[in-house]
């Protein structure tokens, strides 16, 4: 059985910085790609960043160069690194693994970005 748990959300500060994990409990962890998405309230859930089984990486237009995502295979977590945080940044976080047959989720966490 696979579970993914995802910790590291938060309050923090405009400019401020975060880092999100993501614990994956099931095996063959590397040889899946990985990605965070996220929702803000009252709005669609959207692709943050994936990363592949060998490191290649996307990111929303939007995020990229404030976001970065990384993972290790020897733990089986994926990171989500967040700097220069903005309100609208604020919503929840899922961590999702792609096994073409089935797709995973975490619980999500909540990131909250205000003064």
């Amino acid at each position: 059985q696979v579970q993914l748990v995802e910790s590291g959300g938060g309050l923090v500060q405009p400019g401020g910085s975060l880092t999100l994990s993501c614990t994956v409990a099931g095996n063959f962890f590397s040889i899946y790609s990985m990605a965070w998405y996220r929702q803000a309230p009252g709005k669609q859930q959207e692709l943050v960043a994936i990363i592949s089984r060998d490191g290649r990486t996307n990111y929303r237009d939007s995020l990229k160069g404030r976001f970065t995502i990384s993972r290790d295979n020897a733990k089986n977590t994926l990171y989500l690194q967040m700097s220069s945080l903005k309100p609208e940044d604020t919503g929840v976080y899922y961590c999702n693994q792609d096994r073409v047959t089935r797709v995973y989720w975490g619980q999500g966490t909540q990131v909250t970005v205000s003064s």
